[in-house]
């Protein structure tokens, strides 16, 4: 910055005389008046326009010009404004129309026009000088379009001999398109010092180095656009009077667009200066609002619409929300005094994910489970909307029957920055709880959804603590609402086998063994494959032989297979924040998830609610094709607690289990034992792109 700045200083200090400067500085006498420019560079701005000469088409503007007088024109409540300053925009016409015409020097004129306007502030002074022009401007062009239709502006018009420019005007189009260019920049740099003047001083002080630095050039740069005047005005005085036989000279078109030039080199890097002022101004007012967003949170409230307005609709629009599949608009009164669910996703949320979802929140509930669910996209605000990001919003929503957030774009920086550094969203969903008085009661409720359901509602550390103390390590935890077959199973006494891998030669081989040992010790045996989880092209390929060859029962609905696994990583992350150990639901979660991390094929079976044998392939297909040398033990004590019996056996001391836990909030834990041996596991970081 500082470096921009040394240049800046450069450039002006090369350019404009420090004599000149310090004649300009010595006319600035403001008294301290403020006065509203906006309503006369709109006028201006709309005479200007309208004022350009069209060469091609003859000497007038364009038909929406004509016809259309644009709201920012409008003289509406403008009149006392106008009134007060009247006489000074008169004054100053009339010494530019005199100063001009006479052929006077510039750098005097431009001296002249600073001491008339010596009270007023920088802004003022080139927004009061640009008025007086537009006067001028305007009139003369008005008379030269309507000299050709109105008989008054025709005698005007003569006297002026300015049927002569219509005559001429071929010839006289590079002094017009001169003209059009500096009056074009003149506007521009008007524009960038009143954006300069309107700065919120509270954001923004004086002495910040982009502002300080602009601050200084202003006087300067405001010189130029009042010399620029005075070239426009007497490029226009030059028109009147033209003979027929004029010749146009190239010198006024050059020297008008020399001045352009340098007006707009002046711009740019007023420009910058200004970019620099806007972004500590976009730092300073989101740290504020994070800072509000903070407070917000930390005080309690008799409802929860303080904090949502403050998440979800900054800009006080009407209706900020949409019900996603009837694209029904809402306001947020609809959320008052309710518990509020905030799913909170960028826009690569899993189509499984809405799903689980939407079967819940549509599923009959009892009458105290009452709470709305609100989408609240993550979007890149850098990356302006498109017609791709609009399509995947309007696919995703039209599959959520719940409250989303209508427009992403609108959700403030630092609401983004609090549920980034507050409620550690990275890139995995997070689904925050909101209580009726807005308190957060759960930073990410989504584990416990995946595991229990609306039976977790209100969706707190304590209704979760809770509902673990009521379960135990069984198939029931494992399958809840994903197969309903299995309960039936269950209470008939029947071998349960959940299996998975990908390896399919050892699928074939596993479960042909299996039927094999089933019918053998006379047991009833269902297999279910499970798959492998983040695999789903192998997982497709592999159902349909499995289908095809009638190996085993298998779940067709891939959605059933991700939502296995993603309830085995809640539960995983639920129990690592209570940090409890000798956990067994956790030692056999993570088991689990290690037998799924590896490059073999497991299984895992159950009968009742307490028998449990587990391994991995070649010790799972092993044991049963030595089952045999266990039969007798079969049939004494049963055939899942033999089979565990005898993988105990088998077990050696040489193996490799590795577990990949998801990339979720709460912390990793510094120390996992093995689930063979009991030994702790070395620690790896693992990234993944997968669009499997």
């Amino acid at each position: 910055m500082q470096q921009m700045i040394k240049s800046d200083h450069r450039m002006f200090s090369a350019s404009d005389d420090s004599t000149m400067m310090k004649q300009i500085q010595a006319t600035h006498a403001p008294d301290g008046r403020e006065l509203d420019v906006k309503p006369f560079l709109h006028i201006i701005e709309d005479i200007l326009r309208r004022a350009n000469p069209i060469i091609d088409g003859g000497f007038h503007g364009t038909q929406e010009h004509v016809d259309h007088v644009e709201e920012s024109a409008s003289l509406a409540g403008f009149d006392g404004i106008l009134e007060a300053l009247a006489y000074i925009i008169h004054k100053i016409s009339c010494e530019i129309s005199c100063k001009c015409s006479g052929g006077g020097d510039a750098h005097a004129t431009t001296m002249v026009l600073f001491n008339t306007l010596t009270s007023y502030s920088w802004d003022a002074k080139v927004v009061l000088s640009l008025a007086a022009f537009a006067v001028n401007y305007g009139e003369f062009w008005l008379v030269a379009k309507l000299s050709t239709t109105n008989p008054l502006a025709k005698s005007v018009a003569f006297l002026k001999q300015l049927p002569d420019i219509i005559e001429h005007s071929n010839s006289l189009k590079p002094q017009y398109d001169a003209l059009k260019k500096l009056i074009k920049a003149m506007m521009d740099l008007t524009m960038c010092i009143v954006e300069f003047k309107e700065l919120p001083p509270q954001y923004i002080s004086h002495d910040t180095p982009a502002m300080s630095t602009a601050i200084a050039h202003i006087p300067a740069a405001s010189y130029w656009i009042i010399r620029c005047i005075v070239a426009c005005s007497s490029q226009i005085a030059s028109f009147i009077g033209l003979r027929h036989e004029y010749t146009a000279s190239t010198t006024e078109a050059w020297e008008l667009s020399s001045l352009a030039h340098k007006v707009n080199n002046i711009h740019e890097h007023l420009k910058k200066q200004l970019t620099l002022c806007y972004q500590q101004i976009d730092e300073k007012r989101h740290l504020e609002y994070y800072q509000n967003l903070v407070h917000l949170f930390e005080t309690p409230h008799l409802d929860n619409m303080k904090i949502l307005k403050a998440l979800l609709n900054p800009k006080d629009e009407l209706q900020p929300l949409v019900i996603g599949s009837t694209k029904t608009r809402a306001n947020l009164e609809v959320l008052r005094k309710k518990h509020v669910l905030l799913l909170i996703s960028d826009l690569d949320i899993s189509h499984e994910e809405v799903l689980f979802l939407n079967s819940m929140y549509k599923e009959p509930k009892r009458p105290e489970i009452q709470y709305e669910l609100v989408w609240l996209p993550i979007v890149d605000r850098l990356t302006p909307l498109n017609e791709e990001h609009q399509h995947i919003i309007e696919h995703l929503q039209s599959m959520m029957p719940w409250y989303t957030v209508y427009d992403p774009w609108i959700i403030e920086t630092a609401v983004i920055k609090y549920i980034k550094e507050v409620w550690h969203f990275a890139k995995k969903s997070i689904l925050v709880v909101l209580d009726p008085q807005g308190k957060v009661a759960s930073r990410n409720a989504l584990h416990m959804v995946w595991i229990w359901g609306n039976h977790a509602f209100p969706f707190t550390s304590e209704k979760e603590d809770a509902l673990w103390k009521l379960e135990n390590w069984k198939l029931d935890l494992l399958v809840y609402g994903i197969d309903v077959e299995i309960p039936d199973w269950i209470a008939k006494g029947r071998v349960v086998c959940l299996y998975g891998g990908e390896d399919i030669n050892w699928i074939r081989k596993f479960t042909t063994t299996a039927k094999a040992v089933a019918e053998a010790a006379g047991i009833s045996l269902e297999l279910v494959y499970v798959g492998k989880n983040n695999a789903k092209e192998t997982l497709r390929k592999n159902i349909a032989t499995i289908n095809a060859e009638q190996l085993s029962h298998y779940w067709p609905d891939i959605s059933s297979v991700s939502l296995f696994w993603a309830r085995l990583e809640s539960m995983l992350y639920s129990k690592l924040q209570k940090t409890v150990e000798n956990d067994y639901i956790m030692q056999e979660v993570m088991t689990m998830l290690s037998f799924d991390g590896s490059d073999q094929g497991w299984a895992i079976l159950f009968r009742g609610s307490d028998e449990m044998a587990r391994a991995k392939g070649d010790l799972a297909l092993r044991s049963l094709q030595e089952f045999n040398e266990w039969r007798e033990d079969a049939e004494l004590n049963g055939f899942v607690p033999a089979l565990k019996d005898y993988l105990q056996k088998l077990h050696t001391p040489h193996h490799c289990n590795r577990l990949i836990l998801p990339g979720i909030d709460g912390g990793i834990p510094e120390r996992v034992v093995c689930a063979e041996c009991g030994r702790p596991m070395e620690k790896f970081y693992m990234y993944r792109c997968c669009t499997d």
